[in-house]
């Protein structure tokens, strides 16, 4: 399989990283500011090149020319969770994106984002996104992606913008494939009942739905939980107890409604049973919780991977 290359900016604890590695892309350099997420990221990959760095200082220039640059840049600035500052958040980190696709001139980028980008008090600064990434020839297209959409067992919608050089746009397009999504009790069962709990089989039947989308929080959030009061009455509604994460499975004759495990919520987001998390049951949550489900990320850099394909194959035709 022909690989392409990228440089991955926010890269967290490896979600969009694994999806698009899955894809056919391989990665050249990941930057994360957290350190415990680098962790996470080396303990997966020891060959990845990871970066602990603010990608404010990132310079970029190194990587010239790669195909693809990609990143998860920070939720908050636009999250209706939060106050929706937009550019006035000193956590938007769009304008450095843009200078890194100014800088590094890939063939491709992929940037994604929360759904409350789409808002219309963020008109203007979509519009400035778009035109910014024009203005370095690109054609640019965002669209609003349901995780469960691509077998990912949550709503989870989330913004991804993609912009591909000039010469290279014309074939490409976003999935449109509709994968079925399993219930939070087909995906769970067996880690829910891995304590041998004699409840699991009834629990099953009662999660019978998709989950809510997971919250990851921030360093402001307190400890760990699965969201808002509105987001625990529909996890309660599935059986499962929001308030807190638990440290293991329910025991054989635990009565109530259970919590979930850290691999629990790492399985609704998309993530490998053997994806290894570094840190604090609340560290790993937030890596967990804020990333880019790998499905998601596979199925767009697959879009984006055949368009640099077919047009390579065109430009070996007509050298």
């Amino acid at each position: 399989m022909v690989m392409f290359t990228s440089v991955e900016i926010c890269a967290g604890a490896g979600g969009q990283a694994l999806g698009l590695e899955m894809a056919g892309f391989e990665h050249v350099a990941l930057v994360e500011i957290e350190k415990e997420y680098c962790t996470t990221l080396k303990l997966n990959r020891p060959k990845w090149n990871v970066i602990n760095e603010d990608v404010r200082l990132f310079d970029g220039n190194a990587y010239r020319g790669i195909d693809l640059l990609a990143g998860g840049v920070p939720c908050p600035p636009f999250s209706v969770a939060g106050k929706q500052l937009g550019s006035e958040d000193e956590r938007d980190l769009f304008p450095e994106a843009i200078r890194l696709t100014e800088v590094i001139k890939p063939k491709a980028v992929m940037l994604e984002n929360v759904r409350g980008i789409l808002d219309s008090i963020f008109d203007e600064y979509r519009k400035k996104i778009k035109d910014s990434l024009e203005a370095l020839g690109y054609q640019v297209e965002w669209r609003l992606l349901n995780a469960s959409d691509y077998g990912v067992p949550q709503l989870r919608p989330r913004v991804v913008f993609v912009a591909i050089r000039n010469d290279l746009a014309a074939d490409f397009t976003f999935p449109t494939e509709i994968m079925h999504a399993p219930t939070v009790g087909e995906i769970l069962g067996d880690l829910m009942g891995a304590n041998g709990w004699i409840g699991v089989k009834q629990w099953i039947e009662q999660a019978n739905d998709i989950a809510p989308t997971i919250v990851g929080g921030s360093k402001k959030h307190g400890g760990p939980d699965l969201g808002p009061t509105r987001a625990k009455r529909a996890w309660a509604a599935l059986g499962v107890d929001g308030s807190g994460i638990a440290n293991d499975a329910p025991a054989r004759d635990f009565v109530g409604m259970p919590k979930l495990t850290n691999r629990m919520v790492a399985r609704l987001q998309g993530f490998p049973d053997d994806w290894i998390f570094s840190g604090s049951k609340t560290s790993v949550y937030r890596q967990i919780g804020n990333a880019f489900p790998p499905p998601v990320a596979c199925a767009v850099g697959t879009q984006i991977r055949k368009c640099l394909l077919k047009a390579n194959k065109l430009e070996m035709k007509g050298a």
